[in-house]
């Protein structure tokens, strides 16, 4: 059952990537052009999304356990470092020259562009680039 609805919530994530025109990178790029053509759709999205997560996140630890878990887990660590900004610096600029993040670019797979598929390769090689020189963090579990 967990995993029938990881597929749903990803099905519904994919189409609703697809519905807003986030799998077309010329719409990530004409919000980013603010002198030019700008394009303030993702940022309705985004204001979407955070809205959604907003109401999501406080149903959710209204319960015990999550629905398909024995207990909530929760990251360990809370530090803003230079890791995390520097990540976070390598994932703005990629999402700038390619006009994707790795969730709308997983539905663009549909789309059958070739730039799709370089960009979701190169994330992949960065993943376990990374895993190479950066150990696993562990998760905090909830009591």
């Amino acid at each position: 059952m967990k995993l029938i609805y990881a597929l749903f919530t990803g099905l519904v994530f994919g189409v609703g990537i697809s519905i807003s025109g986030m799998i077309n990178p010329a719409k990530v790029f004409n919000f980013f052009d603010i002198a030019g053509t700008w394009d303030p759709s993702l940022a309705f999205v985004m204001g979407g999304a955070v809205i959604v997560t907003f109401i999501g996140y406080r149903l959710a630890w209204r319960r015990n356990a999550p629905l398909f878990g024995e207990q909530f887990e929760f990251p360990t660590n809370s530090a803003i470092d230079a890791r995390l900004v520097g990540g976070s610096a390598i994932f703005g600029i990629g999402w700038g020259i390619a006009g994707f993040c790795p969730g709308a670019a997983i539905p663009a797979l549909g789309t059958g562009r070739w730039e799709v598929v370089l960009f979701l390769a190169a994330v992949t090689a960065g993943f376990y680039v990374r895993r190479l020189f950066t150990p696993t963090q562990s998760t905090k579990k909830a009591a």
